[in-house]
Formats: structure tokens, C-alpha cells, sequence
């Protein structure tokens, strides 16, 4: 009997956490333009990234890309608030344009966004080669957009 009861704790608890992932997913937009305000002008288009499908069909933990760092720790976990990547990593300096500081480069915009998404893409795409995951510039950087 007792076993039995244990079970049941353990799937409510996976159920209940399940729903709660649906239900904290669900709260994000399907659609998420990135288009930071740190710069007035974009070198290359702004980014469409799609939520819905990383956080759901990707099963991309939230903690990849959400994060708030005490003690060298990511300390953020569901339900705590979102922030627009630019309000902490507020170096806008375009790399290549000088040398950046080892904190200047943990802070940098562009480099926070392309080490997260590119290195993933690419482990992803290394591990599943029949995928779409963009690893070129254009592929997530419309045509159009781009400064003349």
C-alpha cells in the first residue's frame, strides 16, 4: 500500500510540474522579435524567435537562455520575471570594432546572443544533421532590414 502512495506522489508531482511548464510556456509569446535598443541602428535585420517551438517542441530548458547569476550560480527558475537581455548586458560595442575586456565580453550584447544561439544550433545540428537549425548569419537575420 505504501508503495503504491509513493508512486502516486511521484506522477501527481511530475503532472503538476508538466502543467506548470505548459501553463509558465503558454505566458510567453509564440513569437519574440529581438530587436534591442542598445543600438539605433541594426547592422542586420532583427531576429523572429520563435518561443513556442524551442520551449515545446525543442524541449530547450528555460534556464538556457533565462538566467540571473549570484555567486557565479544561475539562481533563475520559473515564475521569477523575464528581462530583455539588454537590461544586464548593456555593451553594445560590435565586436571587432576594439579589443573587449574579458568583462566587457561577459556583458557584450551580440557576443551573449551568438554564443548562446550559434553554439546550440550547432551542437544541435552536429547531433541531428537532417535539421534546419540556422547556423549562417541570414538564416535568422532577414534580408531587408540590414543597414544600407
Amino acid at each position: 500500500m505504501r508503495k503504491h502512495f509513493t508512486a502516486g506522489c511521484i506522477a501527481l508531482a511530475a503532472v503538476m510540474f508538466a502543467f506548470s511548464f505548459a501553463v509558465i510556456a503558454a505566458d510567453a509569446p509564440d513569437t519574440i522579435s529581438i530587436k534591442p535598443a542598445l543600438w539605433s541602428e541594426l547592422t542586420k535585420g532583427p531576429v523572429e524567435f520563435s518561443h513556442k517551438k524551442h520551449a515545446q517542441e525543442y524541449k530547450v530548458a528555460c534556464t538556457e537562455c533565462h538566467h540571473k547569476y549570484e555567486n557565479g550560480a544561475n539562481v533563475w527558475k520559473q515564475g521569477d520575471p523575464v528581462e530583455k537581455c539588454d537590461k544586464c548586458h548593456t555593451e553594445p560595442t560590435i565586436t571587432g570594432e576594439k579589443k573587449l575586456s574579458a568583462d566587457q565580453q561577459k556583458l557584450n550584447l551580440k557576443l551573449a546572443f551568438h554564443t548562446n544561439c550559434i553554439e546550440c544550433h550547432k551542437t544541435f545540428k552536429k547531433d541531428h544533421p537532417d535539421t534546419k537549425a540556422p547556423i549562417v548569419c541570414a538564416k535568422c537575420h532577414p534580408k531587408g532590414d540590414e543597414k544600407p
